[in-house]
């Protein structure tokens, strides 16, 4: 019997291209970052979550970003000793804290955004419109598909916990 031998082609294995996309992203912004604002990717992260949604918890912030919450904990907690962030105690529950950027939050995330937006627009170069509104859909559809992934169990006999 002839054993079939498998492996991925990483360039068609959708998990590995976005997640090497992702790494050099992410690489790339915290260098920049820190070199020019003395923070880092997750702590930007989490200022540009808090500018578009304020008094929230870290939690929040996971569940949005994708993050876990050792690493968003680590940004929090910096952010707050450079007082860019402040917390505050959830009124709803006592062992949560809201979080929100203060003034000196928004001035920094404000001299950020317009990088942001330029490694972007550079990352987009030479791309269409019609490519780019595809390329949106079918990652927000794959964001979508994670839960269903999450879920797999490969030892259930219907493949889900």
């Amino acid at each position: 019997m002839k054993t079939e031998k498998r492996q991925l082609d990483l360039q068609r294995y959708i998990p590995a291209l976005v997640n090497f996309l992702s790494n050099k992203l992410s690489s790339g912004a915290s260098k920049c970052y820190r070199k020019n604002f003395a923070i880092g990717i997750i702590e930007w992260r989490v200022l540009a979550m808090l500018k578009v949604e304020s008094d929230i918890t870290a939690n929040r912030i996971c569940q949005v970003i994708g993050l876990d919450k050792a690493a968003i904990s680590r940004a929090v907690k910096q952010l707050v000793e450079e007082d860019y962030v402040t917390l505050k105690q959830d009124p709803e529950d006592a062992r949560s804290s809201l979080l929100q950027l203060t003034a000196e939050g928004h001035r920094l995330h404000d001299q950020i955004i317009p990088i942001a937006l330029e490694r972007e627009r550079l990352l987009l170069s030479g791309i269409s419109k019609k490519d780019l509104d595809v390329t949106i859909d079918v990652l927000t559809k794959l964001n979508e598909n994670v839960k269903l992934v999450d879920a797999f169990n490969p030892f259930a006999k219907d493949g889900k916990e």
